[in-house]
């Protein structure tokens, strides 16, 4: 029979597995989901989200996008705003967290975290400026209330990784964090330059990369388009591009007619 402190401990431990995450989450946060989409409409903060096991139409958001908890994204950022010794995570942003103004040659946004116990990763994209601020309470931007903003979120398995690392090589991004150990990513080689800040200025100057979500009854194939020294018009047709490839898994032309909206 096993003693009242070991079944504390053993307690803990199963507490502390399911607390962290790197997975994307369903609508509020409860569940993880193989990708997941939330788009905010410029004025308004819950936004709308669909994910995986609700891909048939656009629902409200569970809470405000400038909640700390209750929906999607804040959970899965969980993690990342605060320190947890099995997630690590690279966060890159045209406009750093804490920094007034930055020149960049990209304006791609996003973060790639990863579990060091599991088998376990998501890739963010999104558009919002200052967002998230690593190891830091979760906040909201206030000023991006006012404007429309894209989030998206896949599942993935650290796989994965390699190739979403060569396709962000072509655009240049600021990587303004990352904690994520080398032994994490050995055998990455396209990670490795991406952290370390080594953009090759020899061609090929476009890619396409394609990876799968982690479902494993049910993935899905995201081809990601990306070309060097895109102006803003040229980011906005990458996204949209990639999103449409996306879409298409699920042949839902809602989802096509939101994005070509952006």
């Amino acid at each position: 029979m096993l003693k009242f402190s070991e079944l504390l401990v053993l307690f803990l431990i199963v507490r502390l597995s399911h607390s962290q995450t790197s997975k994307c989450q369903n609508k509020p946060g409860a569940v993880a989901a193989d990708w997941a989409i939330v788009y905010k409409a410029p004025g308004q903060n819950n936004g709308k989200i669909i994910f995986a096991t609700a891909a048939g139409a656009w629902d409200d958001g569970a809470q405000a996008l400038n909640n700390n908890a209750g929906h999607s994204f804040a959970k899965t950022l969980e993690d990342v705003v605060r320190n947890q010794n099995n997630i690590k995570f690279l966060a890159y942003n045209n406009a750093p967290p804490g920094v007034a103004s930055m020149k960049t040659k990209s304006n791609s946004k996003g973060v790639i975290i990863l579990a060091t116990n599991a088998d376990s990763a998501a890739w963010i994209v999104h558009t919002v400026p200052g967002f998230p601020t690593a190891r830091t309470a979760y906040s909201w931007p206030v000023a991006e209330n006012a404007r429309g903003h894209l989030l998206i979120c896949l599942t993935i398995s650290k796989s994965q990784i390699n190739a979403i690392a060569a396709s962000l090589l072509l655009v240049q991004p600021m990587v303004h964090y990352n904690d994520i150990p080398e032994t994490e990513t050995a055998g990455m080689p396209y990670f490795k330059k991406l952290a370390e800040g080594k953009i090759s200025p020899l061609p090929p100057f476009t890619s396409r990369r394609s990876i799968r979500t982690e479902d494993a009854r049910n993935p899905v194939a995201v081809h990601i388009y990306s070309k060097s020294e895109s102006s803003k018009y040229g980011e906005l047709k990458w996204l949209y591009e990639f999103q449409i490839i996306l879409i298409r898994g699920f042949d839902n032309l809602n989802f096509i007619y939101v994005f070509y909206m952006l």
